[in-house]
């Protein structure tokens, strides 16, 4: 089935810097004998990398911190530990595996644990922790700002891991804490914007209990869990404020808000498979959650008003609701003939929202809103699709399909006025339609040459959003040349999406080119290279509020060009040295205009000229050398450039010289 292609480009821009190369450090070159040693009934093989960062950074740091965010200090750059029984009966445990990443005070730590004992029981555990820092520099005067720190943990543990029958034991925390700052405006449409303080509380956690047996050639896979999540972040105002225009009489004193938000989870996944039979295969998955969501919040402010008079103001909503979700899914696949292969899926979902919410507000002890009582939403989901792949001959196969999609939504709103009887009732319900088709083939006519064309057509009658997917079409192939030691590909991607109602309307297209290949003519040198090109630009039309008033004809039109490019080389010299060297450049062109005001299109307003394109260049290169001093102990160094500049203004510009120094070992 056809995925979102289009991202919002801060976000793609960041993925492809990120994943284009990794971080200088760790060293990935061998320490020890990679046999290990023999202890006892154990085989044992260890490396630890342990040294020191350093960062030097120029321009806009809070720019830094949220794409690298490395600094100072010493690190366990990396480390791992297998224990391996010898003979597969060890007392305790057969198999350990200990891996470790960053841990010191890198901003992406992580460390992961196996430990197994064949037949009886498996255990595994993975750490991580990430801080998340986004300094928002650009809007609102700075006064949009995060630094968190988020902590995550995954326990599974399984009984007797490869028998008839399993058990599985789970449990997942997700907890993030940290400072943050935000805005609000208060009292009225002429009021002012204010600075606040958020300290940040969100909780998950998750435990899990079930099950797995085979019988009669069919796996039947239970499992039965309970979700709890939390989230508990207060905003106050730490001073009295003039707000962010200090000319006007707007002032605001004192600000405290809290907001609850609470919610449970319990759920049950069922899944039945048929798998590796030689002329059908069946498997099913069942899904039920039975959520429950609980809020409020209080909010009490005071200050002046626009016109200077003292101005009390108390909003209190709260809610609660049951959301139930039921999703089920049913695959069958025949396999009439050897170069034959039919799949049919039929999927059924059913999302509801049932409960109440109320908003109140008092504007010096006078209740002038009314309360706006929620009731329920439902969402049901219909769709079938059957897909058929022909495989003739050896060299070529092809394959197509065609998934029907129903959906409906029913929406059931109340609201009330200070002093009415009974809450009046708005049901809004909506059906839509998605018929779609996918055909492709795949050609192999030398055993190093494969050719892979994909494309789909899709059509919805009636899409919810303006955004979603209404008369698109996806086209997809890949070239590919692989020997030994070389391999070269080349690969094209379009996604185009038209959709218009009676309100609006928006159209996306996105196009992707990009080469790769990689050439390793002998043992001791090999290099690595990539280039893609990706393009989108989305017009929608759309509507706003300015000055209390309602502005609608207006477009927001956007356009991007971001070229990729990543070259890498790793060389061994005389046995003893290795050497890599890598560069990674990532820059979004833009629409080619100089200015930000220079080639607006289908906006006349400055303020959305200046927001159709974002122009930037992020480069990266970076070395690395590793030199065997005993076998059992490397001296590693490393250095790697950041430089980010945007186009059309200097304000998050930065460059950073980071590096490190370390040695790994191994006893």
């Amino acid at each position: 089935m056809r995925k979102l292609f289009f991202i919002s480009v801060a976000a793609l821009t960041f993925i492809n810097v990120n994943l284009a190369q990794p971080p200088v450090a760790p060293t990935n070159e061998q320490t020890g004998n990679p046999r290990g040693e023999n202890s006892g009934e154990y085989n044992i093989i260890q490396s630890f990398e342990l040294g020191y960062r350093f960062a030097t950074i120029g321009g806009d740091g809070g720019m830094y911190n949220s794409t690298v965010n490395y600094g100072d200090g010493i690190r366990l750059l990396g480390s791992s530990l297998t224990v391996q029984s010898r003979d597969g009966h060890g007392r305790l445990f057969d198999h350990l595996v200990i891996t470790t990443q960053g841990l010191g005070n890198d901003p992406y730590q992580s460390a992961i644990l196996r430990i197994e004992k064949n037949g009886l029981y498996r255990y595994d555990l993975m750490w991580r922790l990430t801080q998340y820092v986004d300094p928002a520099a650009t809007i609102s005067f700075s006064e949009h700002a995060m630094n968190t720190t988020r902590r995550m943990q995954d326990h599974d543990f399984t009984l007797f891991p490869d028998g008839a029958f399993r058990l599985f034991l789970g449990y997942s925390r997700n907890l993030e804490t940290g400072p943050a700052l935000t805005t609000i405006q208060l009292f009225n449409a002429q009021g002012d914007e204010y600075p606040l303080f958020a300290n940040v509380h969100r909780e998950v956690n998750e435990y899990r209990l079930g099950g797995e047996a085979h019988l009669l050639g069919m796996r039947l896979n239970v499992m039965h869990g309970w979700e709890d999540f939390k989230e508990d972040s207060p905003q106050s105002l730490p001073s009295p404020s003039p707000g962010n225009n200090p000319n006007d009489l707007n002032t605001l004193t004192s600000f405290q808000s809290t907001q609850p938000y609470h919610g449970t989870s319990p759920y049950w996944r069922v899944g039945l498979f048929r798998e590796g039979k030689k002329f059908w295969a069946v498997n099913g998955r069942f899904t039920y959650v039975a959520g429950k969501r609980a809020f409020a919040q209080d909010e009490l402010s005071a200050g002046t008003a626009f016109r200077g008079a003292a101005n009390q103001l108390q909003v209190v909503t709260f809610g609660n609701a049951d959301r139930p979700a039921l999703t089920a899914n049913l695959t069958i696949s025949l396999f009439p003939a050897t170069h034959v292969t039919l799949t049919n899926q039929t999927s059924f979902s059913n999302i509801r929202m049932i409960g109440n919410s109320y908003f109140t507000e008092f504007n010096n002890g006078f209740v002038s809103s009314p309360v706006l009582p929620f009731q329920f939403l439902g969402i049901e989901t219909f769709s079938n699709a059957t897909d058929a792949m022909f495989h003739p001959v050896k060299w070529f196969t092809i394959h197509g399909g065609f998934e029907y999609s129903d959906r409906h939504i029913n929406s059931v709103q109340g609201q009330s006025n200070p002093g009415d009887p009974a809450p009046t009732q708005a049901r809004i319900e909506q059906s839509n339609q998605l018929k779609s088709g996918t055909l492709g083939f795949r050609l192999k006519l030398v055993k190093a040459l494969t050719i892979s064309v994909d494309g789909e057509v899709g059509r919805e009658n009636k899409p919810i959003y303006p955004i979603s997917d209404g008369n698109y079409q996806a086209f997809r192939a890949r070239i590919e040349y692989k020997t030994k030691l070389f391999r070269l590909g080349a690969y094209a991607k379009s996604d185009y999406n038209v959709n218009s109602d009676v309100l609006t309307s928006y159209a996306s297209h996105a196009r992707q080119y990009g080469a790769d290949g990689s050439w390793a003519p002998n043992s001791w040198f090999s290099i690595d290279a990539s280039y893609t090109r990706l393009h989108l630009n989305t017009l929608g039309g759309i509507d706003y509020f300015s000055l209390g008033k309602d502005v609608s004809g207006e477009s927001s039109y956007y356009i991007s060009n971001i070229h990729t490019a990543t070259l890498g080389a790793h060389f061994t010299v005389l046995k003893r040295a290795d050497i890599y060297a890598g560069y990674s450049h990532v820059q979004d062109v833009g629409d080619g205009r100089a200015n930000p005001y220079g080639a607006g299109l289908y906006s006349a307003l400055a303020a959305f000229q200046a927001a159709q394109t974002f122009p930037l260049r992020y480069l990266s290169p970076q070395a690395r050398l590793s030199i065997r001093i005993t076998p059992k102990l490397r001296w590693n160094t490393g250095y790697q450039y950041y430089g980010y500049r945007e186009q059309f203004s200097a304000v998050q510009d930065f460059r950073a010289h980071t590096g490190f120094t370390s040695l790994a070992f191994s006893f």
